[in-house]
C-alpha cells in the first residue's frame, strides 16, 4: 500500500499536552488509526494510509483546539475523539467545550464532554422536567447539580430540593445510629460530594441552615407543593411507581425537575416495578418532559469504567438473548402439542361424518 506522509503544525507549548506523557496519547492514535507520528522541529509528520492520515490529522487538530482553550487533555477526550472521527463528527467537540455551565469551588470549569451530555444539558434548560437515564459514570448527577446550583446563583430560582430512595445496595444495614438525619445521610453521600464539590462546604452549610438547600429521602416529600425549586430525584431506578408519581405531582409553579436513574442498577426486590421504568412508559408522549438516554459512550470517569460498563451491557445482551432462545424452546414443544390434539380431533372429525 502507498504511504501517505502529511504535516501539521503544533505549537512547542501545546505539544505535550496533546501528545500525553510518555507521549501515551500519540501511541493511542497510531494504535487506533495504524499511522505512524513523529514530532520534528519542522511540525507533527504522520505517515500511513491516506484515510489514515486524514482522519489522524483530524483528531490532532481537534486535541490541539481544545489545549488551546485551556483544556487539560485527558485520556477521555482522545478515547472520545478517535469515537467521533469515524463518525466525522469530531468538529462537534469545540462545540461542546464551549458549553461553560459553571466552575467549582476550585476553579475548574464545569461542562458536558460527550455529544450525549451536550444533549442532556440542553434538554435540561428547555424543559420543565427532564430524565437523565443511563450508566455509572456518564455524569447524569453531577450535570444536574451543577444545572441546579447555576439557577440558584442566578436567582432563577430560589431554592435547590434534593432527594432519593432510602435503599441499601443489595445489603441490609441494619439500624444506624444518631438522629434521624444521621440516619438518611449515608444514602445521600454522592449528593453532598457534588455539592461540596461544586458550591464549597461553608457556603452550602450556610444555605442548608437558611433553608435554601434541602437534601432529604424521597418520603419526606409526600404533602409537599415545591414552587420555585430547582428538584433533582437521584437513583429513580428504586423509586416504585407509588413514589414516582407522588414525587412528579409536587411540582409546582416556576419549579424544574431532573429525574437521574440507571435501570441496570435497581436495588428493588425481584417481583416490585421500577417506578422509572413506568414512568418511561407512562409519560413518553408528554411534549413537555424530555428523556436523555446516555450510553456507555458518554462515560467521562476513568477508561476502565466505561470498560466495564460495556462488559456489562454485554453480558446482559447475552443473557437476555439465552432467556429468549430458552422460552422459544420451551413453547416449542406446548405449540408441537396443540397441533397434534387438533389433528387427532380433526381425524375424529372425518370419522364421525364417514359413518
Amino acid at each position: 500500500m502507498e504511504q501517505f506522509t502529511l504535516k501539521i503544525a503544533v505549537p512547542a507549548e501545546h505539544i505535550r499536552n496533546v501528545f500525553g506523557e510518555y507521549d501515551s496519547y500519540v501511541r493511542k492514535i497510531e494504535r487506533e488509526l495504524m499511522v505512524t507520528i513523529v514530532n520534528r522541529d519542522e511540525g507533527i509528520k504522520i505517515t500511513g494510509a491516506q484515510q489514515q492520515v486524514r482522519q489522524a490529522e483530524r483528531v490532532l487538530h481537534n486535541l490541539l483546539d481544545l489545549s488551546l482553550r485551556g483544556n487539560q487533555i485527558q485520556e477521555q477526550n482522545v478515547n472520545y475523539t478517535l469515537e467521533m472521527s469515524y463518525e466525522n463528527k469530531e468538529d462537534a467537540l469545540v462545540e461542546i467545550d464551549s458549553d461553560m455551565i459553571c466552575h467549582t469551588v476550585n476553579g475548574k470549569p464545569v461542562k458536558p464532554k460527550t455529544l450525549g451530555q451536550k444533549q442532556y444539558v440542553d434538554a435540561i434548560r428547555e424543559h420543565m422536567i427532564t430524565f437523565g437515564l443511563g450508566p455509572a459514570g456518564t455524569g447524569k448527577t453531577y450535570l444536574a447539580m451543577a444545572m441546579a446550583i447555576t439557577a440558584f446563583k442566578n436567582d432563577e430560582v430560589g431554592r435547590i430540593i434534593l432527594t432519593r430512595p432510602a435503599i441499601e445496595a443489595g445489603e441490609k444495614l441494619g439500624f444506624l445510629p444518631g438522629d434521624l438525619q444521621s440516619k438518611v445521610d449515608p444514602y445521600l453521600r454522592p449528593l453532598y460530594d457534588a455539592l461540596y464539590q461544586i458550591m464549597g462546604a461553608e457556603s452550602f452549610t450556610k444555605n442548608v441552615e437558611k433553608g435554601l438547600i434541602e437534601v432529604a429521602p424521597l418520603a419526606y416529600m409526600r404533602g409537599r407543593t415545591l414552587d420555585n425549586a430547582y428538584i433533582i430525584l437521584d437513583e429513580a431506578q428504586n423509586t416504585t411507581p407509588a413514589q414516582m408519581k407522588m414525587f412528579l405531582t409536587r411540582i409546582g409553579f416556576g419549579s424544574r425537575v431532573i429525574v437521574t436513574g440507571d435501570a441496570s442498577q435497581k436495588d428493588l426486590a425481584p417481583d416490585m416495578p421500577s417506578g422509572l421504568d413506568v414512568a418511561l412508559r407512562v409519560l413518553r408522549r408528554v411534549e413537555e418532559i424530555a428523556f436523555c438516554e446516555l450510553t456507555s459512550r458518554d462515560v467521562v470517569r476513568h477508561p476502565l469504567v466505561q470498560k466495564i460498563v460495556k462488559a456489562y451491557e454485554a453480558y446482559e445482551e447475552s443473557g437476555n438473548a439465552r432467556k429468549a432462545a430458552a422460552e422459544k424452546s420451551r413453547r416449542a414443544p406446548a405449540g408441537r402439542q396443540e397441533n397434534n390434539r387438533r389433528e387427532r380431533r380433526g381425524a375424529r372429525q372425518r370419522v364421525s361424518d364417514k359413518w
